[in-house]
């Protein structure tokens, strides 16, 4: 009885089995040809695409293209032109050769960025240390900084920017200050890293008749293209001094017989009082931090620009105007 009973339900459900599958299979033709004629009369609805695909190729079912793959696309050519965009290589130069002849004869440097192997090789060791003497900024990077830098250039190991004008010693610069002028003033900027405001300010500082600008190796704009354009040909006729330290500068100056005076929104005397008339040399430091707090320590006098309306600071390069043309015209 148990395996009879057995026998009939395994026969009831082969039967249902067949008959469903019979069902299953009419009606995916149903189906598909119903697929097929619309396909025909309407080739483009976009609602049936992905069953075209799986229908025309069973053996290989492709995935529907995303409808934002185009802006992915934008984006991505964006990302690769950003770094191009905003740097311009107009003033660089890379590759050992080419490096080496731009050192070589003399072309005016801004920075230099090379690969500890360059920097200890026996052909540019000498060369590198000249410069860096001389107030040129020279970074050791590696290899793929380098490259991200360029932009993937053929690099070599070696990169540099060249300046838009040349730079003098402190020594120079003192000399030529007291041939100019019995009582001269030299302006010295701390932290000045922005490019406009660094060519702002060599602008007011020649119309006002300045004998010469100091700026540290480093946390300072250089004279980029982007200065010499802002300064409008002023770069041509003031001598600049690129120092290695600005505390020991300072230093120099005031054995040359120089008072240092730094601008301070905290100063103790206001800048309207200040009447000394001797070589003086005026610190200005950045919007953001102003002088050091190292840098006010060799300062003989901190000065503030008084102010009568509700706005608490200026502009780094109208600051520096304002007090040139104080110390200059009085």
């Amino acid at each position: 009885m148990k395996n009879s009973s057995k026998n009939n339900f395994s026969g009831k459900n082969s039967k249902q089995n067949k008959r469903n599958s019979n069902s299953d299979f009419h009606s995916k033709n149903k189906n598909s040809s119903k697929i097929n004629k619309d396909f025909w009369k309407n080739p483009s609805k976009e609602s049936n695409n992905n069953q075209y695909r799986s229908d025309f190729s069973p053996l290989r079912k492709r995935k529907p293209i995303p409808r934002y793959s185009s802006e992915f696309s934008n984006k991505a050519s964006d990302i690769y032109e950003e770094p191009a965009n905003k740097r311009n290589f107009d003033d660089w130069i890379w590759g050992k050769h080419s490096v080496f002849e731009a050192l070589t004869n003399e072309r005016y440097i801004n920075r230099i960025w090379c690969t500890s192997e360059i920097f200890s090789s026996e052909k540019f060791y000498i060369l590198l240390k000249d410069f860096k003497s001389r107030g040129v900024l020279i970074e050791e990077v590696s290899w793929n900084r380098l490259s991200q830098l360029t932009c993937g250039a053929s690099h070599q190991g070696i990169a540099l920017q060249l300046a838009s004008s040349k730079t003098i010693s402190l020594a120079n610069l003192i000399d030529i200050s007291k041939k100019q002028s019995e009582n001269p003033i030299i302006l010295a900027l701390d932290g000045i890293t922005d490019p406009h405001n660094l060519g702002a300010i060599i602008r007011s500082a020649e119309a006002f008749n300045c004998n010469g600008i100091v700026i540290p190796q480093r946390r300072s704009a250089g004279l980029t293209g982007t200065v010499a354009k802002v300064a409008a040909g002023a770069l041509e006729h003031l001598p600049v001094s690129r120092v290695v330290n600005l505390n020991r500068a300072l230093e120099e100056l005031k054995k040359n017989g120089f008072l240092v005076i730094g601008l301070c929104g905290d100063g103790q005397l206001s800048l309207s009082n200040f009447n000394e008339k001797i070589p003086l040399v005026l610190i200005v430091g950045s919007e953001d931090k102003g002088i050091s707090l190292l840098t006010q320590k060799k300062c003989d006098f901190l000065l503030r620009i008084p102010l009568n309306g509700k706005t608490s600071s200026l502009n780094a390069s109208v600051a520096a105007a304002i007090s040139i043309y104080h110390l200059t015209c009085k």
